[in-house]
């Protein structure tokens, strides 16, 4: 079995798709690695950590040298909000970690997982089931490290021979890790907040639509993709996937089916809406579909239901536990 490493196994998806990994291709077989230190308890005790730093490219080249790994899951990144508050760093850690491994991945031919977003789009590309080859100009500095990204890892596939591959995500909603200063996030927080308080003030706009997936189908399209044949891809980088768009108000809406009496506010954050607004409210994933058989498994209903459930058991775990200390 080929051994696997997920740089970056600390954040959003990393967390959830070294979980899965291990329990695909066994404990022993995929490496967590992350800057930090230590991780969740469960990442750290179910399988090997590695603390690295992917902008140090002899590091990144002794690790995947030593435990001869031949997949690697490149996760490492700063979320859109986060990143408007330090473009410097944004760029620095965005691009020079990937190109950090890229210049390992030259050197030791291994298969390489890199997403991108929808963020890679701009004011100017057409909203609404937005085509895979498109007019791409955003504006935000996230967007930016997305599109130079994408045409890196594309460099390095046509120039070197280097198997790259990649999704451009939409917004991901988990039940496990907590919003990460993306500007989707609100789509995570509604449901804790309405669980808790039963209300929910939104940074956006009730009528802003923007594609989503369940995390479920985030860990799906990305081993998907992986476990695909070289030949069946036409782009191998960068493929559009959706599963579902709505606005805050639809989600509330959903919401309010299970829990009555949830209420909703906005008060409008002007850095994320104009994020948002520059984004498309769906993309035409037709090409992953055709090219390695893409299918989510989640629709805006069926995830909530799943939330709902997953969070209120986790609350009451959690109150109960703290009545008993």
């Amino acid at each position: 079995m080929d051994k696997i490493l997920i740089i970056g196994a600390g954040g959003q998806i990393g967390t959830e798709l070294t979980t899965y990994l291990r329990k695909e291709y066994g404990e022993k077989n995929v490496i967590a690695s992350d800057i930090r230190a230590t991780l969740h308890d469960d990442l750290m005790e179910s399988g090997p950590f590695i603390r690295m730093d992917a902008m140090d490219s002899r590091q990144v080249y002794q690790v995947i040298q030593k435990e001869k790994v031949k997949q690697v899951y490149f996760l490492a990144a700063i979320l859109s909000a986060v990143c408007e508050k330090n473009p410097e760093m944004a760029w620095d850690i965005n691009m020079g970690t990937m190109n950090s491994v890229l210049r390992v991945a030259k050197e030791l031919k291994f298969k390489m997982f890199v997403p991108s977003s929808i963020g890679a789009f701009g004011k100017t590309t057409p909203k609404d089931q937005t085509k895979q080859e498109t007019i791409q100009r955003p504006n935000s500095i996230y967007g930016v490290t997305k599109v130079a990204g994408e045409l890196l890892c594309d460099y390095y596939h046509d120039r070197y021979g280097i198997d790259v591959r990649g999704v451009r995500y939409p917004g991901i909603i988990s039940n496990v890790v907590p919003p990460g200063g993306g500007t989707t996030d609100y789509a995570v927080d509604i449901y804790h907040k309405a669980i808790k308080f039963n209300k929910y003030t939104c940074y956006l706009k009730e009528d802003t639509y923007l594609d989503m997936m369940y995390m479920p189908d985030a860990i799906k399209a990305a081993v998907t993709l992986m476990e695909a044949g070289h030949d069946s891809l036409r782009y191998h980088n960068s493929y559009n996937v959706g599963s579902m768009s709505f606005s805050p108000k639809i989600q509330a809406d959903e919401i309010k089916k299970h829990l009555p009496n949830f209420k909703i506010n906005y008060k409008v954050d002007p850095v994320r809406q104009s994020i948002a607004d520059s984004w498309p409210n769906s993309m035409d994933d037709s090409a992953a579909r055709e090219d390695w058989g893409w299918e989510p498994d989640y629709n805006l209903e069926s995830m909530t239901n799943d939330m709902i459930k997953v969070l209120s058991e986790r609350f009451a775990r959690r109150n109960k536990d703290e009545e008993t200390k």
